[in-house]
C-alpha cells in the first residue's frame, strides 16, 4: 500500500518509495538520509502530534509532520 509518511502510525514502517518537496527543503531531506528504497519505522509522535520520531539507518529522527507530508512510502505492516 502506498501512503504519505505522515499518516504512518508509531510502531509502524516502511520503504521510502520517493521523496517530494523543491529546492532546499528536498535536498535537506535527502541530506537526512532520507532517500528512495530506505527502511524507515516511526518511533513516536510528539503529545502534540507534531513532530514524529523515525528510526532509520541506525539513527533517531525528528521531523515535522508538514515535511513527512512529502514523502511517499510502500507500508511493509500494518499492527494494530
Amino acid at each position: 500500500m502506498i501512503t504519505t509518511l505522515d499518516k504512518i502510525k508509531p510502531g509502524n514502517g516502511g520503504i521510502i518509495k520517493n521523496v517530494g518537496g523543491q529546492g532546499a527543503l528536498r535536498r535537506r531531506l535527502l541530506d537526512m538520509g532520507l532517500t528512495p528504497k530506505t527502511n524507515i519505522k516511526v518511533t513516536k509522535i510528539a503529545p502534540m502530534g507534531d513532530p514524529m520520531e523515525l528510526f532509520l539507518r541506525g539513527y533517531v529522527l525528528t521531523i515535522r509532520l508538514e515535511d513527512a507530508a512529502k514523502i511517499k512510502m510502500i507500508v511493509e505492516e500494518e499492527s494494530e
